[in-house]
């Protein structure tokens, strides 16, 4: 009987996937062999460090997608409304619309290795930096311009577990659609 083949990018996929569902602890090498079509033996080869390097992997592949999509145009030169309206839409791509759950909080959840635990606080503080930066670049002091941030990381993973829980993804939608204020509306100093 001949193995499957699975190139990078579909096993990368199939991967993001049973952890975006199931979570760290969830994602067993029983559900990771199901979903790519590979046994064990054929993901140990591919992963020798097993399922944590297999997290770790679609991690990146996650934050190089983010750093690219997500993070670098929210420090354009367009003013940051149209930055922030822009991030959202993609957003809105990534998410499905509020379909799919948060990779970052799936591989919160549990008990992750420390290492990749890191690695999810590291990519929400990047997350978190770069929109504190686009409200200052609005006008927002630095303390406002964090609090909004925050506001809006808070408002957008809730939204996605809202909808995950509930399977309404409307009000994940109307986060994105309110982004733009909530992040470059307050605390900008209005022309006198």
């Amino acid at each position: 009987m001949r193995t499957p083949t699975i190139d990078d990018d579909q096993l990368l996929d199939r991967l993001t996937e049973v952890f975006r569902v199931h979570g760290y602890e969830g994602a067993s090498l029983s559900r990771i062999s199901e979903a790519t079509g590979l046994q064990r033996a054929s993901l140990y080869h591919r992963f020798p460090g097993g399922k944590e390097e297999m997290a770790e992997a679609v991690l990146r592949r996650a934050d190089d997608w983010f750093i690219s999509h997500i993070l670098a145009p929210l420090s354009d030169d367009q003013p940051p409304s149209q930055r922030v309206e822009r991030m959202a839409k993609r957003l809105a791509h990534f998410y499905d619309s509020g379909e799919h759950s948060c990779l970052l909080d799936s591989l919160s959840l549990g008990d992750a290795e420390a290492a990749l635990q890191c690695h999810v606080e590291q990519s929400f503080t990047a997350w978190l930096g770069a929109m504190t930066a686009v409200a200052r670049a609005a006008g927002a002091t630095a303390a406002v311009a964090k609090r909004q941030a925050s506001d809006a990381l808070v408002q957008i993973q809730g939204g996605l577990v809202f909808s995950r829980v509930t399977g309404d993804t409307r009000p994940f939608r109307r986060v994105l659609k309110n982004l733009p204020e909530l992040l470059t509306g307050a605390g900008v100093k209005k022309p006198g």
